[in-house]
């Protein structure tokens, strides 16, 4: 049977995905240095109102409240026995909201990186790794997730770690990576080396991309290093809105609704056919984005000038590939706030 996934990327082309979980959640009262899946259980009306806002706001996909649900993270909470627990109460919800939503999304089983570095360089074994995953996705399958999404990850050897894990829990899967160090990851992976390394995984993921990193424009930069690879997966890109700045005690992106619109159909016209949003993107960001998608015509894969016409500079003058940046330009018409 052909993935629900799959099944809708054909139908319609382009997914609209979600945008943030910690902006919303910390917005409704989240502390920092909470868990939030710990919501799951003890707050699930705010988990249910962080999914419902991202589906009334046209979104075709959303992330379960899971991204810390495993072993290694959960134990800094004392919560580290509880990760199949958590996973499943996090996708049972977002089930449900989908369930009522009149037409057909796909609940995306968030699931993040473990926190730890894996050998050679680190003491995180590939089989600790790959079990901390599996239970993690069998948690997420229980719970009626349709996929699971792996996001915001830095090694290539973790990647391939999530891979076996949610091959292990039979659950099908996207993944994401972040460039958010002068284009490459972390750990040093860049554009071109994912999409070789998706290509060459024997359970791969159904698409891939880059989530969270820094700007909007850098992600974009990305996503054309995905497209010039020339990987046959659909891509995948999850930008931050805008960049954040700190002002009265917390964070806030300055991305306006406007500047992730145009965003949207940019990355639409780079070759992405999943797109969303990550840090500070709301229900506001996703409606903008969705009327942009559903209503401005696809056109050419932009230059790096015009991406930054439309988004900002690049914060790095390379993308980790050898292209040089383009000189910053003046943004048009206020798209981000002060």
């Amino acid at each position: 049977m052909t993935d629900a996934f799959t099944r809708l990327l054909g139908e319609k082309g382009t997914l609209l995905a979600d945008g943030a979980t910690g902006t919303n959640l910390f917005a409704m009262g989240l502390m920092s240095g909470d868990a939030p899946e710990l919501w799951n259980e003890s707050e699930p009306q705010n988990i249910t109102a962080l999914y419902k806002g991202a589906v009334d706001a046209g979104s075709d996909i959303f992330l379960t409240n899971s991204f810390g649900a495993n072993a290694s993270r959960l134990k800094l909470h004392d919560a580290g026995h509880r990760a199949f627990e958590l996973s499943k109460i996090a996708a049972e919800l977002g089930r449900e909201v989908a369930d009522r939503a009149g037409r057909t999304v796909v609940v995306a089983g968030s699931v993040g990186p473990t926190g730890e570095i894996m050998e050679p360089v680190g003491a995180l074994t590939h089989a600790d790794a790959v079990e901390m995953f599996h239970e993690t996705a069998a948690g997420l399958k229980a719970g009626g997730a349709d996929i699971g999404w792996l996001e915001t990850i830095s090694a290539p050897e973790e990647f391939a770690a999530a891979a076996e894990g949610f091959a292990l829990a039979g659950l099908p899967w996207v993944g994401t990576m972040s460039f958010d160090t002068a284009g490459r990851t972390m750990m040093g992976v860049t554009s071109t080396d994912m999409a070789k390394m998706v290509d060459a995984l024997p359970d791969g993921p159904l698409a891939f991309g880059a989530n969270c990193g820094t700007g909007a424009s850098d992600l974009l930069r990305t996503v054309l290093g995905f497209a010039a690879a020339g990987s046959d997966k659909p891509l995948i890109a999850k930008g931050n809105a805008g960049i954040p700045k700190y002002h009265d005690g917390h964070i806030h992106y300055d991305g306006t609704p406007d500047l992730m619109a145009d965003y949207a159909v940019l990355a639409r016209d780079c070759g992405a056919s999943i797109i969303g949003g990550c840090c500070g993107t709301t229900p506001d960001h996703l409606r903008a984005m969705r009327a942009a998608l559903d209503t401005r015509p696809t056109g050419a894969a932009p230059t790096l000038d015009a991406i930054v016409d439309a988004l900002g500079p690049f914060s790095s003058a390379h993308d980790g590939t050898g292209d040089d940046m383009p000189p910053a330009r003046k943004r048009r018409g206020g798209r981000r706030a002060a």
